[in-house]
């Protein structure tokens, strides 16, 4: 891992956990070319849900941006897994999709899905500013209120 990457961690007090296995039948990332692709990460923390439920009923706009930064982190724990341990060789987040539980009438999804792309930028600079889509589900897996998949271009 560069030494800039793990300096803004430890500033941020982020510890990385280690990656999640998948919890279905699919694996959690793939690396094609120069393209890592990390599949939905949920918001765990300590191998639980930490929040769960719909925005717009039981959860709100600030509970949903942890939910998001703790998907972020759970990506970043993935790449670190893909790439060997170096989060160094990341060039640029590409995209992030981002899915966010909510009821019919919530229309904030862009406000929630910030919590990831705040903590991705803060981390990694430059190469953290992505593209992204931000849209309300009806239910997502293990009733997490926010779920998140990246694209993310490597150095070789």
């Amino acid at each position: 891992m560069s030494d800039q990457i793990a300096a803004r961690l430890k500033e941020m007090g982020i510890s990385l956990p280690e990656a999640a296995a998948p919890a279905a039948n699919y694996v959690p990332y793939i690396i094609s070319g120069n393209l890592l692709y990390i599949s939905g990460q949920l918001p765990l923390e300590g191998g639980k849900i930490a929040v769960s439920g719909h925005l717009g009923k039981n959860v709100d706009v600030a509970t949903g941006q942890r939910a998001a930064e703790l998907c972020a982190i759970n990506i970043l724990s993935q790449a670190r897994a893909a790439l060997g341990g170096d989060l160094g060789r990341i060039k640029r987040f590409i995209k992030l999709n981002g899915f966010v539980a909510s009821t019919p009438d919530f229309v904030e999804q862009h406000l929630v899905i910030n919590g990831a792309s705040n903590l991705i930028a803060g981390i990694l600079g430059e190469a953290g500013k992505h593209a992204r889509a931000a849209v309300g589900m009806a239910a997502l897996p293990m009733n997490a209120a926010v779920e998140i998949d990246a694209i993310v271009e490597i150095a070789q």
